[in-house]
């Protein structure tokens, strides 16, 4: 496997593989996908866009993550403004980078590579704060919240409900840059 750096083109021209990869790790049915689509391509002109995604030797997209600059005015952005008290808000979002989406493909899990998506995501990213979210689950079982976990992140929100979506998430975050511990790790 092969962990290359995207830029919004690369993104772009791999759009429907993105969005299969999605999918498959979110379990979300077809017709959610087509909206998210949209929203996927339309992320890529966002300032601070960071991309990485894992190939494999046949070019098959087994994995990718991004993320850009978190700005009021942004859907995720104002919905997480919204459920922080002023602290919380001062703290976490004056300059922070927004992890987006971080995604392996089900067949690919357990290997290391969503471990390796972060680190260099957040290796590029911009920012003295990170924050992403996650559906909540349970934190001994669930590969995403171990790796997060793993990387320091920290309960910023729990049991978070987005309109349009049942589920709850976790809002997590973390200071920028990467601790040289985690940083070490790659070597």
């Amino acid at each position: 496997m092969r962990l290359v750096a995207w830029q919004p083109d690369d993104l772009l021209r791999r759009l429907d593989d993105v969005v299969a990869v999605y999918g498959e790790a979110m379990g979300y049915r077809p017709e959610l996908l087509q909206t998210r689509r949209g929203y996927i391509g339309s992320h890529v002109r966002r300032p601070g866009f960071r991309a990485v995604a894992t190939l494999t030797p046949e070019g098959r997209l087994a994995g990718f993550g991004y993320g850009y600059t978190s700005q009021p005015g942004q859907w995720w952005h104002d919905q997480v403004r919204s459920a922080l008290d002023e602290p919380g808000r001062q703290h976490w979002l004056p300059d922070c980078f927004e992890v987006v989406e971080l995604h392996v493909r089900p067949a690919a899990q357990g290997h290391g590579l969503g471990s390796r998506q972060l680190r260099a995501l957040l290796a590029m990213a911009k920012g003295r704060t990170v924050l992403l979210s996650t559906p909540e689950a349970d934190e001994r079982t669930s590969r995403a919240w171990r790796l997060y976990r793993t990387f320091g992140f920290t309960d910023v929100l729990r049991s978070f409900y987005f309109p349009g979506d049942e589920r709850a998430f976790a809002i997590l975050g973390r200071e920028l840059p990467l601790a040289d511990r985690l940083a070490e790790e790659r070597h």
